[in-house]
């Protein structure tokens, strides 16, 4: 028995041993600092206390006379041992060491950590801990949520989202071969660097311009991680085109040369006023290396084409009408026109017999080429326009008003009352999205920032028509062999109702008089029948082009029409060598000078220049007069009148892509009204409701699946997206 308690006292020596090499290690993995090294140090006098007590003689006795003599097994009962050990023992160790130590077994460092939670889920039924071991307990629970946050970072860096956008961003990037390798974007890094970065813009505006500068000059500052972001931002194509402080920056010319946009609201092969004359316009600006031109027009789904374009012409693609146009317009002009022609959705309006814009017409021109807009019709195209401000995107916007759209609107029902809404319309949207407003004509509704100036000319090839018919009579030929004729579209406000009416007036008097009628329209039938109950001398035949060698023969051109701003149709005939005989009327005031163009003002006094012109031959165009109707001489008297002249002119030199423009000055009371014009428009037209009250084509606030399939555009939702909460 001596033996045995010598074995005790041998095993506690040992336990001695394996607890100091237990907190020794610990010390040492975890490079515990000083305050921890300080508790291990505290702990020590308490371990050799505990072995002294252990190993004292009493002990040995104490565990001898809980065993009795008639016990047949030799094995030891540690149960008896440790109630033993505890009831001599003073303090609470012996609880620890019960926990510690079990059957002469090591516990596992995550057993004894079990454990620990066990006890903090029972700490109300629990004894109070030996204080050293809930002290290490403590340091241990504070390691361990040091190590879950590295972990928790760690794992962020090396999660699998991370790993995806690293590798798109490498999948879509494309480095020339010149390029400097760079290391790849890493995203916390990203969003660790990402609030200073925002410091820097908002509190080192003039730094920001320094560093411009700097890299205008090679000298590159950028950091590496600017480098990077640069690198990533370049592959995905994405260029901003504002900055910080100026998100609404506008275009500055970088080569000397100026960008003119036409925005116009019909296209070939509509042969009508606003599809024909920005078509020559766009071919004449052109013709400076100064300046790169291009004209968008509306684009048709093939429904409204087979409407609207005559004899049943469709086209299946922008690129098929595009050709058709190009080659329309080389055969008149007679040289090749360098420009673009560019597409915007629109929908054609049965009601208004006119095309309305589908989505923001603006969004087609980019902002890198938005210097000058022109725009034909400004009122007809920001009557339902909802996207951003002309003149917020353009350095200068000019408006040209082709239409009297009051006078067509008087001849419908209410339309006193109609025509009284649309012209506040019109002078709200002319005054809000341009800069100058150019009327053809005094016909037109008077207009803020407008003046009156013909802008058009004519389509070449009817100068050499009348040029061919002077040399034919310099000859001694005859080149009038036909009457009088008539060519308009076929609807009522283009003159047909006053021509049936002074015929019908006057049939006595034009006895035998003949007017051949040439037109195609939506009130074609009624114009017809209206002519057949009055039996008047009118023979209809179908629309053709003016410059059609069955036309040259005519004599008289007869326009009676006063909705007409600036008739096409009767410079044309002018240009021809014919007589023009219309009414005394502003929409005539520019062919007044021409000695060919007999004007009336009563239905008698039609009659009298009816008979006059019939009578004589016109007189053979000066060379004065015939360049006053060219396409050279409008383009002059536009680049003069809408003061781009000046504009064009000016000295940019110093102005590079690169450099900030200078803050804009203190806005004028008239600046800020028109911006305050501009907005509300913006809102009220963003509500379909309201589009529809005022007779917009339902659908056009926004373009359709149709429109997105045939110009290749992304869905309204996706080009304009709408964030919320």
């Amino acid at each position: 028995m001596r033996a045995r308690a010598n074995s005790f006292k041998n095993l506690a020596s040992s336990f001695d041993r394996e607890l100091e090499n237990f907190f020794n290690s610990a010390s040492t993995s975890l490079v515990a600092p000083p305050s921890e090294n300080n508790f291990v140090k505290k702990l020590q006098p308490k371990i050799s206390e505990f072995r002294r007590v252990y190993s004292a003689p009493e002990i040995s006795k104490k565990v001898l006379e809980k065993w009795g003599p008639t016990r047949a097994k030799l094995a030891i009962d540690l149960s008896s041992i440790r109630n033993a050990l505890v009831s001599e023992v003073e303090g609470d160790g012996s609880v620890e060491f019960d926990r510690v130590w079990r059957g002469r077994r090591r516990l596992k460092f995550k057993e004894f950590w079990g454990e620990w939670k066990d006890e903090e889920e029972n700490e109300g039924n629990q004894t109070e801990e030996w204080k050293p071991i809930r002290d290490l307990k403590k340091r241990f629970k504070e390691l361990e949520k040091k190590s879950e946050l590295g972990e928790i970072f760690e794992g962020f860096k090396n999660s699998e989202l991370v790993e995806k956008v690293k590798s798109s961003l490498k999948s879509i990037r494309k480095d020339p071969q010149e390029s400097q390798e760079v290391p790849p974007l890493d995203v916390p890094e990203l969003l660790a660097n990402i609030c200073d970065k925002i410091v820097d813009s908002l509190c080192s505006k003039r730094k920001n311009q320094l560093l411009l500068h700097s890299l205008s000059s090679g000298e590159s500052s950028l950091d590496e991680l600017d480098v990077r972001i640069a690198s990533v931002l370049q592959s995905t194509g994405h260029h901003y085109e504002g900055g910080f402080w100026t998100d609404n920056a506008k275009y500055i010319p970088e080569d000397g040369r100026r960008h003119v946009a036409i925005v116009t609201t019909a296209s070939l092969p509509w042969m009508t006023g606003t599809a024909v004359n920005p078509l020559f316009r766009a071919a004449y600006l052109a013709q400076s290396d100064k300046r790169n031109v291009t004209l968008l027009v509306p684009w048709l789904c093939k429904s409204d084409q087979e409407i609207v374009y005559p004899n049943s012409l469709t086209f299946s693609s922008p690129e098929e009408q595009e050709s058709y146009i190009r080659n329309w317009l080389e055969e008149r002009i007679g040289f090749k026109a360098d420009f673009r022609i560019s597409f915007y959705p629109g929908k054609f309006s049965k009601e208004r017999r006119s095309i309305i814009p589908a989505g923001d017409t603006s969004q087609f021109i980019p902002s890198k080429e938005a210097d000058i807009a022109i725009l034909e019709e400004p009122e007809h195209l920001n009557w339902y326009h909802h996207g951003r401000r002309w003149t917020d995107k353009f350095n200068h916007v000019v408006g040209i008003v082709h239409t009297n759209y009051l006078e067509y609107i008087k001849r419908e029902k209410n339309g006193a009352l109609q025509a009284f809404f649309v012209k506040h319309i019109n002078n709200w949207v002319a005054r809000a999205y341009c800069h100058k407003v150019l009327r053809l004509s005094g016909a037109t509704q008077d207009m803020p920032k407008s003046v009156v100036c013909n802008v058009h000319g004519v389509n070449p090839k009817f100068l050499r028509i009348g040029e061919k018919v002077a040399a034919d009579r310099e000859l001694g030929q005859h080149a009038f062999s036909k009457g009088a004729y008539f060519l308009g579209k076929m609807v009522w406000a283009k003159g047909y109702r006053e021509l049936i009416d002074l015929l019908a007036k006057h049939q006595t008097d034009l006895d035998g008089f003949k007017v051949d009628v040439y037109g195609n329209g939506e009130d074609a039938l009624e114009v017809k029948s209206a002519a057949k109950s009055l039996n008047l001398n009118l023979n209809f035949l179908r629309g053709i082009d003016h410059a059609d060698s069955s036309l040259h023969g005519y004599k008289v051109f007869i326009n009676p029409s006063i909705s007409d701003v600036l008739c096409t149709a009767t410079a044309e005939a002018l240009a021809m060598g014919k007589f023009v005989v219309c009414a005394d009327h502003p929409s005539n005031e520019f062919f007044r000078s021409f000695p060919n163009c007999l004007t009336y003002k009563t239905s008698d006094d039609f009659v009298a220049k009816v008979k006059e012109a019939m009578e004589k031959e016109p007189q053979p165009l000066t060379p004065e007069q015939s360049y006053n109707l060219s396409w050279e001489a409008a383009t002059q008297r536009f680049m003069q009148h809408s003061d781009l002249d000046k504009i064009l002119t000016e000295d940019r030199g110093a102005a590079t892509a690169t450099t900030r423009p200078p803050m804009p000055a203190v806005p004028k009371a008239s600046e800020v009204l028109d911006g305050g014009l501009a907005f509300a428009h913006y809102c009220l037209t963003g509500n379909e409701f309201l589009r529809l009250c005022t007779g917009a084509t339902p659908g056009t606030r926004d373009y359709d699946k149709q429109h997105c399939k045939d110009l290749r555009l992304l869905p309204p939702h996706v080009e304009n997206p709408i964030y919320g909460w």
